[in-house]
């Protein structure tokens, strides 16, 4: 399934929805579920609202930690509103996209690590330096903790942080937990993945530079936004997240283009690295780091106030910024 969170234009309170995407339409799976509990005799409309307002919520966190429950209930409310022939007056199953604005497939995660797990990238932004690729690098699966209450959607406006002259993208994909775990194996590790999503790290080069060469960060360099969406692709629908093609467009313009199977470590390693003696827990975030050419930095170039940056990768969508001043 490709799940979304969205907003129902002039539609108030304004709350956010739990949908799956269905061809070109949107599926409010809550309303779907509780029709199909409903209509399938299962229990009252008091009890079948109180039901579906559980396993449908639209706190991504929490719809992932309710596991297989939750997932049984939008496969069956997804193939309710997929073979549903009534018209419900009150009731409405879909939308188009020109009727919602997509939020952030999730936010707020425990945790949201970010990993440089393609050479060609660690190589080249090293090069730019005048560094060779430490040997450590080669020995374990290196990554920051970034800030997750600065998550982004799809077509979400970047604000230019005041304190940078220099703000780069990074052309990711990342990794969403699907419930806790300890000491887990790499052979394991694929129990534990719920899913897939297109990943920006918007960086501030100039900052992060200085951060890093004091011994520590990234942190203002990194934390201020991370991108996310437009959807989390469960992994049955990606059985080889390993060849994937990511492509980087800004203002309509290819800037760059890799492929997942470059990376050096799996997510499955990069698992095993992680819950070494530490949990991880359903909803954390592992960004993949940049692919190779993936980023200004390496090529460059530099973003400006008003520039559209557009991340595409196979199976997983666009995910689509504009930077605006602040």
């Amino acid at each position: 399934m490709k799940f979304v969170r969205f907003l129902v234009k002039d539609y108030y309170p304004k709350e956010p929805f739990l949908g799956a995407i269905l061809d070109s339409k949107i599926i409010d799976l809550k309303s779907a579920y509780r029709l199909y509990l409903l209509e399938a005799g299962i229990c009252n409309e008091n009890a079948s609202k109180r039901i579906s307002d559980q396993m449908l919520t639209s706190n991504m966190v929490e719809f992932i930690e309710n596991g297989e429950l939750s997932l049984n209930a939008a496969r069956c409310a997804l193939d309710f509103a997929k073979n549903s022939t009534t018209n419900y007056p009150n009731e409405k199953l879909s939308y188009d996209y020109s009727e919602i604005n997509l939020l952030a497939p999730i936010t707020n995660p425990v945790n949201l690590r970010d990993f440089l797990s393609f050479e060609e990238h660690i190589k080249n932004a090293r090069k730019r330096r005048g560094l060779e690729v430490p040997p450590l690098w080669y020995e374990i699966p290196a990554y920051y903790k970034g800030n997750t209450t600065t998550i982004f959607g799809h077509e979400d406006d970047i604000l230019w942080p005041k304190y940078t002259e220099n703000l780069d993208y990074e052309l990711e994909f990342a990794c969403i937990i699907g419930k806790n775990g300890i000491d887990i194996s790499a052979d394991d590790a694929d129990d534990y993945i719920f899913g897939y999503t297109i990943m920006n790290d918007f960086s501030a080069r100039d900052i992060q530079i200085k951060e890093m060469n004091i011994g520590l960060g990234p942190a203002k360099g990194k934390d201020f936004a991370t991108a996310l969406g437009p959807c989390i692709v469960t992994k049955d629908e990606i059985p080889n997240p390993y060849n994937l093609e990511m492509v980087a467009r800004v203002n309509g313009e290819e800037w760059s283009r890799g492929n997942s199977g470059t990376m050096y470590r799996t997510f499955q390693q990069i698992i095993e690295h992680v819950s070494n003696s530490e949990p991880i827990v359903a909803g954390d975030v592992l960004g993949s780091g940049t692919v190779g050419l993936g980023c200004g930095l390496e090529l460059g170039k530099q973003l400006s106030v008003n520039d559209v940056v557009e991340l595409e990768i196979s199976g997983l969508g666009i995910l689509r910024n504009r930077i605006k001043k602040p």
